[in-house]
């Protein structure tokens, strides 16, 4: 398995970067930042964004204090978010395009994911470059162990939570990674991919043991946040909290579910597939809670370090709502209205919440319907930070429009998905409007195009494509710009597989 990796990142060649650009020496003023990214978290699934169901009360209390932003984009999977984050750069231009998986899910075989390649710029180089401590705790997603796309080999001072986004659907997992070092945890449980045995009474809690370990990696990634936010007080730092909350198999703390026990109409959920759970939407509520109580105890860590006033905080998802595994978004419209789950290019794939407070800089109860995505993160830090993007990036700041300057805000043209797995879809939206390009597999990238209003049509109900010839035209102008994908089933024009 070794020498086929070898072999597949031999043959993708160089792919495109950019060159840094260092910063000034570092300023005084110059703000912490902490980004929380959630996974698998759908556009409604928190109160700030109508959550009628999950209780997330330090999230709706960020958002009073902070901005929210309606109308902002990550890509349909895990990897490409994360890629998009790390290099400013979309689909159409980038390296990862999808959840290229390499390796298997047992613990002897963990390669993860396409890595990224030495020299890339990413948020940890340039913040680092800008003068900033670096650290990403939770999920990577971006290359296994003894890759090239190692964290510590990225630009991040300081690593510890999953490497490979298999190992992360087991929340009592066996191990987790340290700056490239393996940390064995005690009371693992041994899969997160099982069924209900043969003859299990699946009303029975005691049929469910198996699958609680001893320490719940969200709990202790979350204490290695804490201890780096005091260790790191008298200088600037970055620190990325990538948690795989709610992300399957559906897997909580005990203490986290207590107050969701009996309170909606549960089915056990058997398998195959995921882990079983006697209460799976129950727990499903209790991991987005859970997941609320840890942002809460991150906002709580900088207030008592003297240090909130000064730091930028950013809460987003790394695409919508999933389903199977028990997980029933559905029952609690984590979707918010929007059509469409993981894995689709429809609003409700890719369009998350989005939180940014920064006590009297970004304007307290405010709210912006800007259309931005998660590429343009890194440039927005930088700036913030009072340093220049690198050059070469997909990526525009919206720093004037969280500082509510919106006509301060550089235009662009659209925005552009794509997301060649299974069937194959493309996308851009620009303005009101949204293109979609699906099953480019079957027709070579020349399908037809579907349009919708945005602004009339927020759940994508009605294709106006045929009233608007000139819409499309302009649209399918768009979609031509994507280069050609160093992995070649990344291409509509092949049926090559990982």
């Amino acid at each position: 398995m070794r020498q086929k990796i070898a072999i597949l990142l031999l043959a993708l060649g160089a792919a495109p970067r950019v060159e840094a650009q260092h910063a000034a020496a570092q300023q005084a003023d110059k703000p912490n930042i902490v980004l929380i990214l959630a996974d698998d978290l759908g556009y409604g699934s928190i109160g700030a964004f109508g959550q009628q169901r999950i209780q997330t009360p330090n999230l709706d209390k960020l958002a009073r204090d902070g901005m929210v932003l309606t109308d902002f984009y990550a890509n349909p999977v895990c990897a490409p978010t994360r890629g998009s984050l790390m290099t400013g750069m979309h689909t159409g231009d980038g390296l990862i395009r999808g959840n290229l998986e390499l390796g298997s899910f047992e613990d002897w075989e963990e390669f993860g994911q396409l890595p990224l390649q030495a020299n890339t710029v990413t948020m940890g180089t340039a913040l680092q470059a800008a003068g900033y401590t670096t650290a990403l705790i939770g999920k990577w997603g971006l290359g296994g162990p003894s890759s090239t796309g190692e964290p510590h080999r990225q630009g991040f001072d300081f690593f510890y939570g999953y490497l490979d986004q298999k190992q992360a659907h087991n929340y009592y997992p066996e191990h987790l990674w340290r700056n490239g070092v393996r940390e064995t945890l005690p009371g693992a449980v041994a899969s997160a991919h099982q069924r209900l045995p043969e003859g299990a009474d699946p009303n029975d809690p005691a049929s469910y043991a198996d699958y609680r370990g001893t320490v719940y990696s969200c709990d202790t990634m979350t204490a290695e946040a804490l201890r780096f936010i005091r260790n790191h007080r008298d200088r600037p730092f970055f620190l990325e909290m990538a948690y795989t909350l709610p992300h399957m198999a559906l897997q909580v703390a005990e203490r986290a579910l207590e107050p969701y026990r009996g309170k909606f109409d549960d089915k056990p959920y058997t398998g195959p597939g995921y882990l079983p759970n006697a209460t799976p939407r129950a727990t499903y509520a209790a991991m987005i809670t859970l997941l609320d109580t840890y942002v809460g105890q991150l906002v709580q860590a900088l207030e008592e370090n003297g240090l909130l006033d000064n730091t930028l905080i950013v809460f987003t998802s790394d695409n919508g709502a999933a389903t199977g595994g028990g997980a029933d978004p559905d029952f609690f419209d984590a979707s918010g209205g929007l059509r469409g789950r993981k894995g689709s290019l429809h609003e409700g794939g890719i369009r998350v919440p989005f939180i940014a407070a920064w006590p009297g800089k970004i304007p307290a109860g405010s709210r912006s319907d800007h259309p931005l995505a998660v590429w343009d993160l890194l440039p927005t830090f930088l700036e913030a930070g009072g340093s220049p993007a690198p050059d070469g990036i997909n990526g525009i700041s919206f720093w004037p429009v969280l500082r509510g300057h919106p006509a301060q805000q550089q235009a662009r043209t659209f925005l552009y998905w794509e997301f060649m797995e299974r069937r194959g879809e493309q996308a851009v939206r620009f303005g009101r409007w949204k293109a979609i390009r699906k099953d480019t597999r079957a027709h070579k990238g020349q399908s037809p195009i579907e349009l919708y209003d945005l602004q009339a049509d927020r759940a994508e109900a009605h294709d106006v494509a045929a009233r608007h010839p000139e819409l499309v035209q302009r649209a399918a102008q768009y979609l031509a710009t994507r280069k050609r994908a160093a992995w070649p089933a990344w291409n509509p024009d092949t049926s090559t597989k990982p």
